[in-house]
């Protein structure tokens, strides 16, 4: 398994057989420049997790590509005109050979002013990767590789501390983190505070790494 992060919540994932794209955002960069994707997931509604003027383009380019999405951006991709299908949290797809489990439900708050909005998890290969989305949620399986959220309105160091030590993964490669002027205070605090055999390992934008 690899993965690329383009930046903040967009994460290319590479299986044996399949090739996964992960809430193309507008706070990331490279993406649109993807080809031969198997699918494309998009978490929850938010523009810094789906670029609803590369989307289009992206799946042009991209047609036998799959296009899932939590309830809450149904609406979004409805408008745009693209064929997609809605994951709920217990959903199961098979992606080209690589199993894909929905969970969770609903986005971290935000603010107690601010309704709580869908956000569902993706889990791949039965616990190999793990992308929350902005959520907290723990999956029931252990969890190898885990796109740990670093930095966002709704988080602060500790609680994505204590979510790092309840997923408990074998490596976190810290996403989410565009919103961070220097992301590397909250990387160091991850690596100081993980759980035992939990390593933090940053991925370089645009660059492929092997996990």
């Amino acid at each position: 398994m690899r993965i690329v992060h383009y930046g903040h919540a967009c994460v290319l994932l590479e299986t044996d057989g399949a090739r996964i794209l992960l809430d193309p955002g507008s706070f990331s960069q490279g993406f649109e420049n993807e080809r031969e994707l198997d699918a494309v997931f998009i978490t929850h509604q938010h523009f810094d997790h789906i670029d609803s003027e590369k989307l289009p383009g992206l799946l042009e380019a991209n047609p036998g590509a799959q296009l899932i999405v939590d309830p809450g951006t149904a609406d979004t991709v409805t408008k745009l005109g693209l064929e997609f299908r809605v994951a709920n949290p217990g959903d199961a797809f098979d992606i080209a050979g690589t199993a894909v489990n929905a969970v969770g439900g609903q986005h971290a708050v935000i603010h107690q002013d601010i309704p709580v909005i869908p956000n569902v998890g993706f889990l791949f290969d039965h616990g190999a990767f793990y992308h929350p989305g902005d959520s907290f949620h723990v999956p029931e399986q252990k969890v190898d590789v885990l796109g740990l959220p670093t930095g966002a309105p709704w988080l602060k160091a500790g609680e994505a501390v204590d979510f790092l030590r309840a997923v408990s993964p074998r490596v976190a490669v810290p996403i989410h983190e565009a919103v961070l002027a220097n992301p590397a205070m909250h990387y160091g605090l991850f690596t100081n505070l993980a759980p035992e055999g939990s390593e933090v390992r940053v991925a370089p934008r645009g660059e492929a790494v092997k996990l």
